[in-house]
C-alpha cells in the first residue's frame, strides 16, 4: 500500500496512507504554499513504514527506562508520555499528534508561511506568525464551541480523546479535548484525562481491548464500548474526575487548558481562551471549576 497525496478542491492537501489521514492547509504566498505542500508531500511517504519498524517498542507501557528509538515520529511520540509514566501508558498513546508535529515541521521549513495546519483525525499541530490566529472547532454531539489561538501563546497542538472516537479510552468521556504546546503533547494528555473520566454503572459497557482489537497496546484492560443514561450525580462525579486530573497536568506545566464532556454538561478550564457561547448552552455549565 502506498501513499496517497491530493489537493482538495478547497486547495487543501490530503495525505493518506494506511491508517494515518491527514488534512493539510497552508496560508500565505501562493508559491510558498506550493513548496509546502510540495515537501509534506516529500516528508509523508516514510512516516508509516519507519513507525512500522519500531511497533513493538511503541506498543509496550512506558518503564522506568526511557525506550531506545530511532525514528523521530517515534521519538516524539515517547517524550509525550514519559511525564505520565506513572500509569499505563504507551507511546501509541501520542501517535497521531506526533506524525502531526512531524509533518508540520517538515512542511513549514524554510517556508514564509502566515500559519499552517496539520490535522490528522481531530488532532492538530498549529504554524502561526505574528498578527495571525487560527480557529478550531470544539465537537461533542454538534459544534459546541471555538478553541481561539494566537501567536502570542504558548499553545500549537490541540487534541481530543473519549470512549467514541477512533482510539479505545478506558474512561467514558464524550470528549476531552486538550491545548498544549505542541500535538503529541495535547494528544498523551487528552488520554490521560479522558480515562480519567470515569464512574462504574451498570450502563457502562467494557471490554477486554484485545477481544477488540488483537493488536491493541492496551492488551486486556477493560475498555468503554457504550454508556447509557447517567444520573446527574454521577456525570458530575465523573467529570469532577477528569477536572482533577486536567488541572494537574495544567499545574505541571503538561497542558495550557482543556474542555471536558460527558452527556452534555461540561467542565472547562481557562474560559477566556475559548468562544464557549455554545458550550454554556449545553448542560451545566462550570467554566471555572478546573481552577482560575
Amino acid at each position: 500500500m502506498s501513499a496517497i497525496a491530493a489537493c482538495l478542491p478547497d486547495g487543501r492537501l490530503h495525505l493518506q496512507h494506511g491508517p494515518i489521514d491527514l488534512i493539510i492547509e497552508a496560508f500565505g504566498d501562493a508559491q510558498e504554499v506550493e513548496r509546502a505542500y510540495g515537501q509534506a508531500v516529500a516528508r509523508f511517504g516514510d512516516i508509516l513504514p519507519t513507525l512500522v519498524r519500531e511497533l513493538p517498542i511503541l506498543r509496550r507501557p512506558m518503564g522506568e527506562a526511557h525506550p531506545l528509538l530511532q525514528g523521530p515520529v517515534a521519538r516524539r511520540m515517547a517524550e509525550a508520555v514519559w511525564p505520565h509514566r506513572s500509569v499505563y501508558i504507551t507511546p501509541m498513546a501520542a501517535v497521531a499528534g506526533a506524525v502531526a508535529d512531524e509533518m508540520l515541521q517538515a512542511m513549514a521549513k524554510g517556508r514564509r508561511l502566515d500559519k499552517a495546519y496539520v490535522n490528522d483525525g481531530g488532532d492538530i499541530a498549529i504554524h502561526l506568525t505574528p498578527g495571525h490566529e487560527l480557529r478550531a472547532g470544539i465537537f461533542a454531539s454538534a459544534l459546541d464551541g471555538m478553541a481561539v489561538l494566537t501567536h502570542d501563546r504558548p499553545v500549537r497542538g490541540i487534541a481530543t480523546s473519549g470512549w467514541g472516537g477512533r482510539s479505545f479510552s478506558l474512561g467514558i468521556a464524550d470528549t476531552a479535548t486538550v491545548l498544549a504546546a505542541t500535538a503529541a503533547d495535547a494528544d498523551a494528555a487528552a488520554t490521560m484525562i479522558a480515562n480519567a473520566v470515569n464512574a462504574d454503572h451498570p450502563a457502562i459497557e467494557r471490554r477486554p481491548a484485545h477481544d477488540l482489537d488483537p493488536d491493541s497496546d492496551l492488551l486486556d484492560l477493560p475498555v468503554t464500548v457504550a454508556v447509557g443514561a447517567l444520573s446527574q450525580t454521577l456525570i458530575d462525579e465523573a467529570l469532577d474526575r477528569g477536572a482533577a486530573e486536567a488541572r494537574r497536568l495544567r499545574l505541571c506545566g503538561l497542558i495550557d487548558s482543556a474542555a471536558i464532556s460527558l452527556q452534555g454538561y461540561w467542565r472547562i478550564d481557562a474560559q477566556s481562551y475559548f468562544e464557549v457561547a455554545n458550550l454554556a448552552d449545553a448542560g451545566v455549565y462550570h467554566p471555572r471549576s478546573m481552577g482560575a
